[in-house]
């Protein structure tokens, strides 16, 4: 009972292992970009803690209403929804859903870096984390709970077998 336990629980976190790895890595593979939302300017079209997928930028084609991500700094980004375009300054306006005004200066189309394609809930921190020590220490742990619960099961089952054993040769 306990060996099929083990079993089952393996093969649960296998799947959710999969699962996990194929939402960050399958958007890459398909030409996608994701980000990790660390603020709630989004609220309640995207939740702090969601993990973006944004597909490549095509400018032309972007309208009012459209989630893009964009770059303010060489390490931050932004993602807001375009307010207006300004074809001729090859601009967009933007604001969070969340705030009461928009960004101050107009984001240039050179700076768009994805177009908003969907989300996935609590995934950013797994993205986040993940790279931090204490991230990278969980992810270990992890893997030692799979490789106990596969191994542990036949280690205590022999032990069992051979104390049996023993037992019956002493009487």
């Amino acid at each position: 009972m306990f060996k099929k336990i083990c079993s089952i629980l393996s093969t649960i976190i296998m799947i959710l292992l999969v699962a996990i790895a194929g939402l960050m890595f399958v958007p890459r593979v398909l030409g996608c970009q994701e980000f990790a939302v660390l603020s709630g300017s989004m609220v309640p079209a995207i939740p702090v803690g969601a993990l973006v997928v944004d597909k490549k930028p095509d400018t032309a084609s972007l309208e009012v209403g459209d989630i893009v991500t964009y770059q303010i700094s060489e390490d931050t980004l932004v993602t807001h929804r375009v307010t207006a375009i300004d074809e001729t300054a090859k601009t967009v306006t933007t604001k969070g859903d969340a705030n009461n005004v928009e960004d101050g200066a107009p984001v240039p189309f050179s700076n768009i870096v994805g177009v908003y394609a969907f989300h996935v809930p609590y995934l950013g921190y797994i993205s986040i984390y993940g790279k931090t020590p204490l991230g990278i220490a969980g992810i270990c742990g992890v893997l030692i709970v799979i490789i106990l619960l596969n191994f542990l099961p036949d280690a205590l089952s022999s032990d069992d077998q051979g104390a049996e054993h023993k037992l019956s040769e002493e009487k």
